[in-house]
């Protein structure tokens, strides 16, 4: 394997488990080194349950015993491409978040920590030195740069990027 397939088109892998010089797990192991994120499907004559369940923890899409009718194929097919449309545009949302966030001062960026955080203008103006007029002011550019009209977006969107723990701090 040169390089890795192109994950920017949609499109999914279907490997055998039993492949002339590599194994398909193998070969899935391979791919998800190299950066991949297309789906796979494995297809088999040869099932067993170790290479299965090494398949599917490793991220396989399914795990398909031949014969299977093409409907089966078909559906599994397009069940993967399904989850790998939705996975870029999640990918895309999250750029797209990390993009408006790249945009906000210093001082906006604090006042959003702050924010989402669940601190009051009060609270955020005594913390970081300031009056409660200029916090309300970054607070509103803040709202606006990240293109949200509720706290909750807010709150939403720092939790997707992954900067709250999981009691919201």
């Amino acid at each position: 394997m040169d390089a890795a397939p192109d994950d920017e088109q949609p499109g999914c892998i279907l490997l055998d488990v039993r492949i002339p010089g590599l194994s398909g797990p193998d070969l899935q192991s391979r791919l998800i080194e190299s950066g991949s994120t297309l789906p796979i499907i494995f297809l088999t004559g040869h099932a067993d349950t170790p290479t299965t369940v090494r398949a599917i923890k490793a991220g396989a899409e399914d795990f398909l015993t031949k014969p299977i009718s093409s409907e089966q194929l078909i559906d599994a097919i397009e069940r993967a491409l399904a989850r790998q449309h939705a996975a870029r545009a999640q990918r895309g949302r999250l750029e797209s978040f990390r993009g408006h966030l790249a945009t906000l001062t210093q001082r906006e960026r604090q006042v959003f920590d702050l924010i989402v955080r669940g601190r009051i203008n009060k609270q955020i103006a005594h913390e970081l030195g300031t009056t409660e007029r200029t916090v309300k002011a970054h607070r509103h550019q803040v709202m606006e740069k990240m293109q949200v009209h509720s706290l909750a977006e807010l709150v939403s969107i720092a939790e997707r990027l992954g900067m709250l723990d999981t009691n919201g701090r």
